[in-house]
């Protein structure tokens, strides 16, 4: 039965990025910093003649765009059926508006694979995600709002080549340094 589940599920997800696709997630982080910075964003907007720009507006975002990104990198396990369900959808939708206003298909950018994660940078995610599951409630409605904008985000633009890449290396690859100096630290009591 939970083979058959799984099955089922696979059909719906995807491990590649369309141009389509792609183009969503770009029109969505772009949007984001519009808005950010014509002072949408800003909880001071207009208080110092700044426009509203302050830069720790963005943080629920780019934490969403983290989070996005870490889950590509758990190919397995829930995480990784979600990001896969997003990706499929975006490159559906994407695909979708793309016909529609240029005539043209999304065509296949990249495979969305993340770098490796390790089982140190398990921990962090798992240890993350259950801190996010509890503060749910207590956590706004426009903070959730952009983090999860964030994390679609992150999941359509984390892809294995080019910049998106080096972006991709750098989150997981501090996620596996942070459960190793944390379990090092903490568990054994040495320097890791």
């Amino acid at each position: 039965m939970t083979a058959l589940a799984a099955a089922e599920v696979s059909q719906f997800t995807s491990g590649t990025v369309t141009t389509a696709g792609f183009a969503l997630g770009l029109a969505l982080l772009g949007t984001e910093h519009y808005r950010w910075y014509k002072g949408g964003g800003g909880a001071a907007a207009g208080a110092a003649g700044g426009g509203g720009r302050d830069p720790k507006a963005l943080i629920p975002f780019w934490f969403g765009v983290v989070c996005g990104i870490l889950m590509v990198a758990c190919p397995a396990g829930f995480l990784g059926t979600a990001a896969g369900f997003l990706r499929w959808g975006t490159n559906g939708v994407g695909g979708m508006a793309m016909g529609w206003l240029t005539g043209k298909d999304g065509t296949t950018l990249a495979n969305a694979a993340a770098p490796g994660l390790d089982s140190y940078g398990a921990v962090v995610i798992t240890a993350l995600t259950i801190a996010l599951w509890w503060l749910r409630k207590s956590i706004a409605k426009a903070v959730k709002g952009k983090w999860k904008k964030g994390v679609l985000t992150g999941c359509v633009l984390c892809i294995s080549t080019g910049t998106a890449a080096v972006i991709a290396q750098t989150v997981v690859g501090g996620a596996n340094d942070l459960g190793s100096f944390v379990l090092g630290q903490i568990a054994t009591g040495t320097l890791v």
